[in-house]
C-alpha cells in the first residue's frame, strides 16, 4: 500500500438531475455518478437495504456533504466512502452507482 495515499474529501455535491450527483473533490476532480434504482437485480431489489430510500428521486436529492467527515450523506445516516466515489477503490460489494461520462469523453452518435 502506498504510504503517501491521502483520502480525498468531497467539497461539494450537486444533483443536476434525478439520481445523478456531481461531486467536486478537494483535489479538483469532478465526477458525476448515477444511482441505479433497484441496482442489485432489478426494480425493488433495494427493498430492505440501506439503499432503498435512494430509489425515490426526491429523497436522493437530499444528499449533502457532512461538514465533519467531508463525505456525502443522506438524512437516514447513509454515507459513502469518498475514496470509492473518487474512483481510487472499488466498492466492497455491489456497486449502486455508475459513472456518467464527462462531455469531453462522450462520443457523438448518428
Amino acid at each position: 500500500m502506498n504510504s503517501n495515499y491521502r483520502i480525498p474529501q468531497v467539497e461539494k455535491v450537486e444533483v443536476p438531475r434525478a439520481h445523478v450527483m456531481r461531486l467536486t473533490f478537494d483535489d479538483g476532480l469532478v465526477r458525476e455518478l448515477e444511482f441505479v434504482p433497484g441496482s442489485n437485480s432489478g426494480p425493488g431489489s433495494n427493498s430492505g437495504t440501506v439503499f432503498a430510500p435512494l430509489d425515490d428521486p426526491d429523497y436522493f436529492a437530499q444528499v449533502r456533504v457532512d461538514a465533519e467527515s467531508r463525505m456525502v450523506t443522506w438524512p437516514s445516516g447513509l454515507d459513502l466512502d469518498a475514496a470509492v466515489l473518487h474512483g481510487d477503490f472499488e466498492p466492497a460489494g455491489v456497486s449502486h452507482f455508475r459513472e456518467v461520462p464527462s462531455p469531453s469523453t462522450r462520443t457523438a452518435t448518428g
